[in-house]
Order: C-alpha cells, then sequence, then structure tokens
C-alpha cells in the first residue's frame, strides 16, 4: 500500500501559500507486533499551526516533514490487542491518508454518542479551550458582560454560548455581516459587531457594552482587541486563546502599552495552552455533551472534502472562510 503525505515545503512568509506545501507518495510498511492502520477520516485544521509553521511554536514543524493535528481515523488493521478493527480514535497524527501507530496517545471516541466530527470541534480541543479559558481563567457571573472575538470560530462560537449559560449579556465580534447574523440567531449572542464595518472598534464596542467589559475573550488580538481594552471594567478577566490577526505579520505589531491599565483596573490577563488543562479533559468533555444533548450549545462546522484540500482549508482561516470548526474530511 501507499499513502499521500502532505509535507512543509517552504516556511510561510506573510499569508500562507499554496506552494508553501508539498504532496508526496510513501509506501506503508507491513504491521509488527503491537502496531495497528489507521485510515484518516477526518483532519482538525487550526489557527495555531501557522506558528509550528515558521517556527516560532515549539516543537515546529520541519522542512520536509509531515504537517500534524489532531485527526478522526478508523481501525482498518490491528496487531496491537487494546484496538480492533473498526473503531474510532483521535490523536494528534500526521497529515497522511494511513498512518502506521503503536496505539500510544489514541483515544477511542463513540460514533454512537456524537457525530464524528464533534470530537474535533465541539467535543474537542477547541470545545475544551472555550469551556476551560471561559469558566477557569474568565469566571463569568450573571449579568456581567462577556465580549468574544473571533465569536463565529471553533472557540468563540461556543465560548459566547457557555457565556450565556452562565447568565452573561454576551457580544460577538466577526468579519461579515452574514456572521453577524449566524451568532445571534443560532448560537444566541445579545448583541454582534462586524469590525470590518465600523469606523472606530472603541465607539462600537461601548455602544453594544453600556455597562462596560468584565470578560474578554480574546481569540485575535491587534487592533479589534484594542477597542475591547478601552472598554474594560475593574476587576476585568481576559483570557487570551489567540491572536489570529497577528499570525502571518512579518514584523512586531505594537499597540496601547497596557502595563498601566492592568495596574490601576486590577486586571487578569492570562494565556493558555490546552494542555494545562488535560487532567481536567474528562471533565470538560463530559459537560459540553450534557449541554450539547439538551440543546443548550449549537456548532457549525466548515467541512472541505479531500485530502488535497488541505492547504486551501488552512489558508481559508485567514480569509475568515470558515464558520465554526474548519475540518476536512478524507473519503
Amino acid at each position: 500500500m501507499t499513502t499521500k503525505v502532505l509535507v512543509l515545503k517552504k516556511r510561510p512568509d506573510g499569508l500562507p501559500k499554496a506552494d508553501d506545501f508539498e504532496m508526496k507518495e510513501e509506501s506503508i510498511s507491513s504491521l509488527e507486533e503491537g502496531q495497528l492502520l489507521l485510515k484518516t477520516i477526518y483532519v482538525s485544521v487550526d489557527p495555531y499551526l501557522r506558528g509550528k509553521m515558521s517556527g516560532t511554536k515549539i516543537p515546529r514543524f520541519e522542512i520536509g516533514a509531515p504537517i500534524s493535528s489532531k485527526i478522526i481515523a478508523e481501525v482498518i488493521a490491528s496487531r496491537n490487542l487494546d484496538f480492533t478493527k473498526g473503531e474510532f480514535v483521535s490523536n494528534y497524527l500526521d497529515w497522511k491518508e494511513y498512518n502506521v501507530s503503536d496505539g500510544k496517545g489514541l483515544t477511542k471516541v463513540d460514533s454512537l454518542a456524537a457525530p464524528l466530527s464533534t470530537y474535533l470541534g465541539v467535543l474537542g480541543i477547541t470545545g475544551l479551550s472555550a469551556y476551560f479559558a471561559l469558566l477557569d481563567i474568565g469566571k463569568p457571573k450573571p449579568g456581567e458582560t462577556l465580549v468574544v472575538s473571533g465569536a463565529a470560530g471553533a472557540v468563540g462560537s461556543i465560548a459566547g454560548q457557555i457565556g450565556k449559560i452562565m447568565g452573561c449579556h454576551v457580544v460577538g465580534i466577526v468579519g461579515t455581516e452574514e456572521k453577524k447574523d449566524l451568532i445571534k440567531s443560532k448560537f444566541g449572542f445579545d448583541e454582534a459587531i462586524n469590525y470590518r464595518s465600523v469606523a472606530d472598534m472603541k465607539d462600537a464596542v461601548a455602544k453594544a457594552c453600556p455597562a462596560g467589559v468584565d470578560v474578554y475573550l480574546d481569540n485575535v488580538g491587534g487592533e479589534i482587541s484594542d477597542g475591547v481594552m478601552a472598554n474594560i471594567n475593574d476587576n476585568a478577566r481576559i483570557p487570551v486563546s489567540g491572536a489570529i490577526s497577528n499570525y502571518n505579520d512579518g514584523e512586531v505589531q505594537y499597540g496601547p502599552r497596557l502595563l498601566p491599565l492592568v495596574v490601576y483596573k486590577r486586571l487578569l490577563i492570562r494565556g493558555f495552552l490546552i494542555g494545562d488543562f488535560a487532567a481536567q479533559f474528562d471533565e470538560g468533555k463530559e459537560q459540553l455533551l450534557i449541554w450539547l444533548n439538551q440543546g443548550k450549545i449549537q456548532y457549525s462546522e466548515t467541512i472541505i472534502d479531500g485530502f488535497d484540500n488541505l492547504p486551501q482549508a488552512f489558508i481559508g482561516l485567514f480569509e475568515g472562510r470558515n464558520e465554526g470548526k474548519m475540518i476536512v474530511k478524507i473519503d
């Protein structure tokens, strides 16, 4: 057997391009004792991969080596006693049509409890990122105002709904009128701001948040966050999940100096990596599944078909072409 493999051809300069990637083919060796053969079903496509491509996030992707991310795969052959043919598993795996694994790190997923793709989104790393960023760092209280940037994305859309469950006034920031309608009609946000259509973010946030901002889940950084921080309340909590607006910058961008604000408003600003909460993953997944089954959380997925379309799906993240979680389905 052979398998397609997507490798990093060169480090992106600015917005990633299709020729930063290269499609190769490699042979699959016979399984040894303890190994299993996995067929890729769904591939998670995430903004943080950009940093690993440029080498700013460790461990970085090496030139000529495969890209990797969270994948849902089917066991199609097994010489490992812990896994049987037909089971579905998840782990960080290479962008290949087929992977050979020794079973370490694989987590079985239940296709009967929820659709398989949800284990990459609302029940996966992105859902858990929203859950822990908001509840462990943001600690929203009933009646407070929560602002979420990147509100139509995989993390932001779930975070806003958790904020509503917690009794908050929830405001989302997005990049199109269609996404404004989406987060209000489907995800239950109280207000929405299209940052591309407003002349002044500070004023737009002030209008949507007349009582100021108590919790700000930041997924984008940049001038959007500058506008939110200008409306921040005393003792506000700011979990920082990402800064997608800056991932493709060739030079460091500078904005307002926030330390005086942090001091006299007694702000908590905390970045995090989802692995920080690994010991609590089961708790988070259990609660997210309960909310999902109760209809308290809705989710959106942008599913692109075909292994060959992985580069375009990834590039699409930075062009705003996704609603909710971006996933590539491998036929």
